[in-house]
């Protein structure tokens, strides 16, 4: 369809040019035909005709550019948020308007006065756009409604609604087996840069990565598939940034969301912006089971630690225990009385030391 608009306006750019200056070529031409007062050829009908005809044939190899041209402005369009658009086209409104009120004096330049003009328009006009589109945040918030404003101050916990999943969560798994047991509520953000991403790791030469990717595509289907939560494909992107982890960001604060991660340096960048942030392995350590220094467990010793002496063993929920003075046990199941806890968001560690030591003591 579009194919066919673009060969009508080289057509109808062909006739026009025919109709109007057709005749006059004819006669300055001086055709024999003419002499002998053949008058079809001396009708600007018959020379609209022939500019059409021949503007169809010498812009055929521009047409597949053109229409290659529209699809990839008319995606990138589609692509944009709403109050991306709005403020792009107020500011190139606003900088039209700055150029028609100078047009007066730009004018009345001697000779070039019309082409200055021109490039005036035209600059002005992209000047506008990109002001217009860098301060957005700021310009819709002068327009309450749907582009943001009042209503995003008096409702905000709808729109707080909104968990946005990252790269290495959706990765991850376990945030299809929490949204199965309805801790999250509201609905479920997937941005398609964020598809992207996951496709990239899918496709990728390296087994692991490729076979990380392809469970991350997996989990998503099952989200939306098994699992009754609102799943969102918001289709947006941000084209002047390269990050994933920064769109993100960006994104969180236009929707005013949550960004669901496990990513632990994400999890600090977002706490320093000001983005609420879901990190499902704080979540984990909650509902570990809670060990108070003076406890005593039962351990086994898997392996050596970094520091002399030391020995490594691991809770059946996966949390580490360092074992003081526990490399001589290692392979074997001995108990252990805790000495301290350290929990971040990265996973808890607990400290401890044989509690055969301790009585020996």
């Amino acid at each position: 369809m579009i194919k066919r608009i673009v060969h009508l306006f080289f057509a109808t750019i062909g006739m026009v040019l025919g109709y109007t200056f057709g005749p006059n070529l004819f006669e300055l031409i001086h055709f024999e035909f003419i002499q002998l007062n053949y008058q079809p050829f001396t009708s600007p009908f018959f020379g609209a005709a022939l500019g059409g005809a021949i503007f169809i044939l010498a812009t055929a190899w521009v047409v597949n550019y053109s229409v290659s041209l529209i699809r990839w402005f008319e995606e990138k369009l589609l692509r944009a948020p709403l109050s991306d658009l709005f403020a792009g086209i107020v500011g190139t409104v606003a900088g039209l308007i700055v150029a028609y009120l100078l047009s007066p004096a730009i004018t009345n330049i001697p000779v070039v006065g019309e082409v200055v003009q021109a490039f005036a328009s035209i600059l002005l006009g992209i000047l506008g756009f990109r002001i217009g589109y860098s301060k957005r945040e700021e310009l819709v918030s002068f327009f309450p409604g749907r582009f943001g404003g009042k209503d995003k101050q008096k409702n905000p916990a709808k729109l707080g609604d909104a968990k946005i999943l990252d790269t290495s969560v959706i990765i991850d798994g376990r945030i299809a087996d929490i949204v199965k047991t309805g801790f999250l509520d509201g609905s479920l953000v997937i941005p398609t840069f964020v598809l992207e991403e996951l496709q990239h790791i899918a496709d990728s030469s390296d087994v692991l990565k490729r076979n990380r990717g392809r469970r991350g595509l997996d989990i998503l289907n099952r989200i939306q598939k098994e699992l009754k939560i609102k799943v969102n494909i918001m289709e947006i992107d941000f084209e002047d940034i390269q990050e994933v982890d920064s769109k993100l960001i960006r994104l969180a604060k236009q929707i005013n969301g949550k960004v669901v991660t496990n990513d632990f340096n994400l999890n600090k960048v977002c706490e320093l912006q000001g983005v609420d942030v879901l990190n499902i392995n704080d979540l984990a350590n909650a509902v570990k089971p809670v060990v108070l220094p003076g406890e005593e467990i039962l351990v086994q010793v898997i392996k050596d630690g970094k520091e002399y002496g030391q020995g490594i063993g691991y809770l059946d929920d996966g949390t580490m225990i360092v074992v003081e003075g526990g490399k001589e046990f290692i392979g074997t199941r001995l108990e252990v009385m805790v000495t301290s806890v350290l929990q971040t968001s990265a996973g808890r560690m607990i400290f401890a030391k044989p509690k055969l030591l301790e009585k020996a003591l």
